[in-house]
């Protein structure tokens, strides 16, 4: 893979893995819920994912800028 490559991977991966997190994060402030079919997503879900998305974006972030 080329260089200019994985540079626009690694930022398109930061810009959806940034949304992502926005998303959780959102979610888990105005605390709106989740049902999927017969399942219930819980709050406490959507934090530990946008912490996760979050140390993901920050990550291809810092790959992309080196």
């Amino acid at each position: 893979m080329s260089q200019g490559a994985a540079q626009a991977y690694l930022s398109v991966s930061a810009v959806i893995f940034g949304l992502i997190a926005v998303i959780h994060f959102a979610r888990a402030i105005r605390g709106w819920g989740l049902v999927i079919g017969p399942l219930t997503i819980p709050l406490w879900e959507s934090w530990t994912a946008s912490i996760a998305a979050t140390a993901l974006c920050v990550w291809a972030i810092r790959l992309a800028t080196m």
